[in-house]
């Protein structure tokens, strides 16, 4: 019973905290569709080298979300990743009913804050890895392994 109330104090939480994010700097198409939406602005970039390749690297990163969205619910990522890029602004998958919508219209919502600030992370994080010499990563265990396979 303790575990139960803990457990819906956190969402209560967390819906809270995203509803100030949401009312400071607005919404965005959730599911990872604004994410998706920046790569055109991207591909007007005219890099060469390394710099090509890192742009390239950030604008799979940018596709990840919504393909790893789609295959959790069983559809294939690549699939769904494309039909949106080639759709309306506000169009994404909405992975529970499995078909495709007006994400703003159906409350599949971000806070622009919340993944401002996610972007933001990443970038800084992937900086310091390429920075780094080295970087030490968590071990997988047997089964986790024998579960990829």
């Amino acid at each position: 019973n303790k575990l139960r109330w803990s457990s819906k104090k956190a969402l209560i939480e967390d819906a809270l905290h995203a509803t100030r994010a949401a009312v400071e700097e607005g919404i965005v198409p959730g599911g990872g569709v604004a994410l998706l939406r920046c790569i055109p602005a991207l591909e007007k970039m005219t890099l060469k080298g390394d710099e090509a390749i890192g742009l390239n690297i950030i604008k799979r990163a940018l596709e990840e979300p919504i393909r790893q969205i789609a295959v959790n619910a069983g559809f294939d990522g690549s699939v769904i990743v494309n039909k949106i890029k080639n759709s309306k602004a506000n169009e994404g998958f909405d992975a529970e009913k499995g078909e495709f919508v007006d994400m703003i219209k159906a409350g599949i919502i971000d806070p622009v804050k919340v993944t401002h600030s996610a972007l933001r992370n990443a970038a800084s994080i992937s900086s310091l890895i390429l920075t780094t010499e080295t970087l030490i990563t968590e071990k997988v265990k047997e089964e986790e392994e024998d579960k990829k396979k």
